[in-house]
């Protein structure tokens, strides 16, 4: 299997992630008390398993009738005075926003959290084209400084402790050695951005949901930072993947309930922004220009997979993420996907068996997922499939087809079996360090059991016979 130079596969950037156990077992409690959080949030809510199956449903009927609802908005947009974009891949999406800002002749722009940005390497693009590009989520700043990528769709420093971001930002913003004190930081970077946000005439945004009806959309953040952005620039481009249309602006009370609460456990999120038309000024003509880019990226070819075309209906909450017990101990960035977790494992393969056929087996299949999306995606089940898909379409590693043959081998012959079972307790009995050795990877994460004397089978035929 062949990959990117200087990337590891999940199982080697999760032993690199581990090796700082105290890091890692803050990280694992500090994803499980959002998750907690997202737990009492939901039970305050009466109604909330029927949200959830509203939403599914909204959902269900949308992936079945994109087209429509898609040449809907386009439609409405266009009329509200929204120039509206279609890009099939990450690289026309990358270039539409390029010629938007030679457009404008201009070379920098702020730029608020988008994980569809994310996947198709926005910054990377435009840096080396000449154009600044200023994150201005908090988190995303942050890890912007570090030249790091985002571990998480809704708290994308989190793999980072206080004393990590004193430390960063004492080195980007000058602030005093040592300082660890949250609203210190935090007042340091508010500074930091006013001026970004005063200066750039081109501010980006995501995109959370998309009304076909009206022909709005709406971004969801908790700092504000968008609107912030947004306001004061004269050009807003809006990145927007196609699965983020829903058909009504009555449904969207609906996803506004379900994604803060399956996120961070809040009831709402602190703005949730509409934009519909440009912006006017003191007369009637806009001194505004929306440029709304509609992505594919395929997407079109998962919506086409009977067994994969759920995850589109994913909201980007994370809920997956906080109550996953393979993320929580291996941190985001082994995933080496914009998007980690459990969704992201499910998404990446879509995108490239080759280079993501790590990620579905990066889950114990416990199904805590799938329990907890607010949009009822089977998550552990679509991640079961893949690896059947990925083995079967021979992406995956020798080692592991060799083994899983063999095992099939033992497990269909009774003989076998019995000799395979024989010789394994005699090894783990009499002979335990040609096991319990650094060469195999199940031992050096686990215990191995004390063998037991005879075999079930063996056990049982032992049993006195009762007439």
């Amino acid at each position: 299997m062949s990959h990117p130079q200087n990337r590891l596969d999940h199982p080697d950037a999760a032993a690199v992630f581990n090796k700082d156990e105290a890091r890692v077992d803050w990280h694992d409690e500090t994803l499980w008390f959002v998750r907690a959080k997202r737990d009492k949030a939901a039970g305050q809510i009466p109604e909330w398993e029927s949200l959830r199956e509203a939403a599914s449903q909204i959902k269900n009927h949308v992936l079945s009738n994109m087209h429509d609802l898609l040449v809907e908005f386009e439609t409405k947009a266009v009329q509200n005075g929204i120039t509206v974009h279609w890009a099939a891949n990450a690289a026309e999406h990358n270039a539409i926003i390029l010629s938007i800002l030679q457009l404008t002749n201009t070379r920098q722009m702020v730029k608020s959290k988008s994980m569809l940005t994310e996947e198709c390497g926005l910054n990377e693009y435009l840096v080396e084209h000449g154009i600044e590009v200023i994150d201005s989520d908090l988190g995303e700043r942050i890890v912007q400084m570090r030249g790091e990528k985002p571990s998480h769709i809704v708290l994308p420093a989190i793999h980072l402790k206080k004393s990590d971001v004193g430390d960063t930002f004492h080195k980007h913003l000058g602030t005093t050695a040592g300082a660890t004190d949250p609203q210190y930081l935090t007042e340091a970077a508010r500074q930091h951005l006013r001026e970004t946000f005063l200066t750039r005439k081109v501010a980006l945004t995501g995109v959370n949901f998309a009304i076909a009806e009206t022909g709005g959309f709406v971004v969801c953040t908790n700092e504000g930072n968008a609107d912030m952005g947004v306001h004061l620039a004269d050009v807003h481009i809006a990145s927007m993947g196609f699965e983020k249309i829903i058909p009504k602006a009555e449904h969207l009370g609906v996803f506004l309930r379900l994604l803060a609460r399956s996120a961070t456990g809040q009831p709402i999120t602190t703005f949730s922004s509409h934009f519909h038309k440009p912006r006017k000024g003191h007369g009637d003509e806009a001194d505004q220009q929306i440029h709304l880019i509609i992505v594919d990226n395929g997407r079109s070819r998962q919506l086409g997979r009977a067994d994969f075309r759920n995850s589109l209906k994913c909201i980007r909450c994370a809920a997956c993420l906080n109550t996953c017990p393979v993320y929580r101990r291996s941190g985001g960035h082994s995933y080496h996907s914009a998007i980690a977790g459990p969704i992201g494992s499910i998404l990446a393969p879509n995108l490239d068996m080759r280079q993501n056929v790590d990620l579905p087996f990066a889950s114990t299949l416990c199904g805590s997922c799938t329990n907890v999306c607010p949009v009822k995606i089977d998550i552990h089940e679509q991640l079961y499939k893949w690896r059947q898909v990925l083995m079967q379409e021979g992406y995956g590693p020798t080692t592991k087809t060799v083994a899983m043959k063999t095992m099939a081998m033992v497990l269909e012959s009774p003989r076998l079996y019995r000799i395979a079972g024989s010789v394994g307790r005699g090894v783990l009995r009499f002979t335990p360090a040609l096991i319990e050795n650094g060469l195999n990877p199940w031992y050096t994460q686990r215990e191995m059991p004390e063998a037991p004397a005879k075999s079930f089978r063996e056990w049982y035929v032992d049993q006195p016979k009762h007439e």
